[in-house]
């Protein structure tokens, strides 16, 4: 499991355009077909223990909550950061507050070629 960061602090000011306080983060590009969705996990909720089908990207964007790999230990993470879950990695993912994500799922997921790993605390 790795974590990195999406938040504006890590994006790039848009200055084509006659742009004006914009900033963009990149954060994927497939080659091939990729599933997009948006999932919601309610105050107390748990998506349970599994095995990724696919690469898959969590990205965070409402609210916070924890996500565990194969060890199972809770990593705290808030909007603005994503998961990355390689094909075949057990994991599970919940919130005592709530929490909304994006989740990408491709055979050809490559998130470090674009974003920053999230520094360990």
């Amino acid at each position: 499991m790795k974590i990195f960061r999406f938040d504006k602090e890590v994006g790039a000011k848009i200055t084509k355009y006659n742009s004006d306080l914009a900033i963009y983060t990149r954060i994927i590009k497939t080659s091939e077909p990729s599933i997009l969705g948006c999932m919601y996990i309610e105050p107390n909720g748990v998506v349970g223990y599994h095995e990724a089908p696919v690469p898959q990207l969590f990205l965070v964007v409402q609210g916070e909550g924890w996500v565990t790999g194969e060890d199972r230990k809770r990593i705290f993470v808030k909007r603005g950061e994503c998961v990355f879950w390689d094909k075949g990695e057990w994991h599970e993912s919940g919130s005592d507050e709530g929490m909304t994500a994006i989740v990408i799922q491709s055979e050809t997921l490559n998130p470090e070629s674009f974003m920053r790993i999230k520094a360990t605390e």
